[in-house]
C-alpha cells in the first residue's frame, strides 16, 4: 500500500525552485523526510495537504489526488505545523476540542477524543491551564494532540522537536513512534537532524534542493558493517592494553582501522577491525585472554545515517544543500552518543 506518491512534482517560485521533479512512493509506518533548511520539506507538505498548488507533476495522498481532493485529504490527515501557532489565552482542552469540532466531530465525541488525546501526549493534568503559560515542550504536545484528535489515517509532523532540550526530544520521539505502534496511524515527520530519524523511522526520504537524493528503509541506511568494535581494560602489566592488543592482532593478520574511538570510563579506546568471518571473533577472544586483559565489549558495528552521507560525500560531488552544515552537524546534535541510545 502506498500512503503518499509523487510523480515529477515541482514547485517554482520567481527566484527559487522549492521542489524539482520529485518522484517518490511512501508506504505505511513512520517515514522521515530529511533535508537541510530550505530543502523543500515544508513546501512538500503544503502541496500534499492541498494548500499550495504544484507548478507541475502529480501527487496523491491516501489514494486521493492533491489537486482535486484537498478537502477530503485534510479530513483524513492530521498536521502539526513547525511554527508556534497556538492561542495563548485558551486552555489546551478548549483548543483541541475546537480543532476536533473543525474536523467534523460532534460536541460529545470531540470532548471525549480531546481528553483521550491529551492523556496520550502527557498533558492530561495540565489540560485546563492557558496555553500561554506552557513550556515549549508542552506547546509541541498540544500541536501533536490537535493533529491526532480526529483519528486521522496519516499525520504530517513538521520539525516536531524544534526548540526542545535533549530530554524533551527523546520524549517527543517516543510519542511519535507510539502514534504508529499504538494507533496504527502512519506518520511523515520532517527533520534536519539525521540521528532523530534513525531512532524513530522505518523509512527515510532525503531531499536536497527540492530533488530526491535517496529513499530507502532505515535498516538499509544503517545496515551492519563487516566491522568489529573491541574495547578492553588496561592492567598493571599492560597500562595501555589497547595498544598491546592492536600490535598482537596485527601480528596475527587481523586488519585494523587507523581510526579509534574513546571507550568507557576506566577502559581504553575502542579498536575497529575488519571481521573476515567467525574466526575473527575467536582470534580476538583468545588474544585478549592471553594478554590478561578485561574484555569490555566485542560487537559488530552499524552505520549511523550521517556516516552514510559522509561516505556518499567522498564518492560523488556534493549536492547543493544536503551535505551542508545544517544536515551533517547532526553527529554532534543528535545527543545519542556512539550507540544511538
Amino acid at each position: 500500500m502506498t500512503v503518499i506518491a509523487t510523480e515529477s512534482l515541482s514547485k517554482r517560485f520567481p527566484r527559487v525552485t522549492a521542489l524539482d521533479r520529485l518522484s517518490v512512493d511512501i508506504g505505511p509506518g513512520v517515514t522521515g523526510l530529511v533535508g537541510a533548511n530550505g530543502a523543500g520539506k515544508s513546501t512538500l507538505i503544503k502541496i500534499l495537504l492541498g494548500l499550495s498548488p504544484a507548478t507541475e507533476g502529480r501527487a496523491q495522498v491516501l489514494g486521493l489526488d492533491v489537486a482535486t481532493h484537498g478537502g477530503d485529504i485534510r479530513e483524513r490527515v492530521g498536521y502539526m505545523p513547525e511554527h508556534d501557532c497556538l492561542p495563548p489565552d485558551v486552555s489546551a482542552t478548549e483548543f483541541v476540542v475546537h480543532m476536533a469540532r473543525m474536523s467534523g466531530l460532534p460536541p460529545t465525541a470531540a470532548r471525549e477524543r480531546t481528553a483521550d488525546t491529551l492523556r496520550h501526549v502527557g498533558l492530561y493534568e495540565e489540560r485546563y491551564r492557558p496555553i500561554g503559560g506552557y513550556s515549549t515542550g508542552m506547546k509541541q504536545r498540544v500541536k501533536l494532540a490537535q493533529a491526532l484528535v480526529h483519528d486521522p489515517q496519516l499525520v504530517f509532523l513538521d520539525e516536531p522537536t524544534n526548540g526542545l532540550d535533549p530530554v524533551g526530544r527523546d520524549e517527543m520521539l517516543g510519542l511519535i513512534r507510539r502514534v504508529h505502534t499504538d494507533f496504527g496511524i502512519s506518520v511523515l515527520v520532517t527533520s534536519h537532524l539525521l540521528g532523530e530519524l534513525e531512532r524513530t523511522c522505518d523509512h527515510v526520504v532525503v531531499i536536497d534542493g527540492g530533488a530526491l537524493l535517496r529513499s530507502s528503509s532505515t535498516s538499509d541506511f544503517t545496515q551492519t558493517m563487516a566491522t568489529l568494535a573491541v574495547e578492553v581494560t588496561d592492567t598493571d602489566e599492560h597500562p595501555d592494553g589497547t595498544a598491546v592488543l592492536r600490535a598482537r592482532l596485527q601480528e596475527r593478520g587481523i586488519t585494523l582501522h587507523a581510526r579509534v574511538e574513546d571507550g568507557l570510563p576506566g577502559a581504553g579506546h575502542v579498536l575497529l577491525l575488519e571481521a573476515a568471518g567467525e574466526e575473527t571473533y575467536d582470534v580476538v577472544r583468545d588474544t585478549v585472554a592471553e594478554l590478561g586483559l578485561g574484555l569490555v565489549r566485542m560487537e559488530q558495528r552499524r552505520h549511523h545515517i550521517a556516516e552514510v552521507f559522509r561516505t556518499d560525500e567522498q564518492q560523488q560531488p556534493v549536492p547543493r544543500q544536503a551535505q551542508n552544515q545544517a544536515l551533517l552537524k547532526t553527529a554532534a546534535e543528535r545527543g545519542d552518543g556512539r550507540d544511538g541510545s
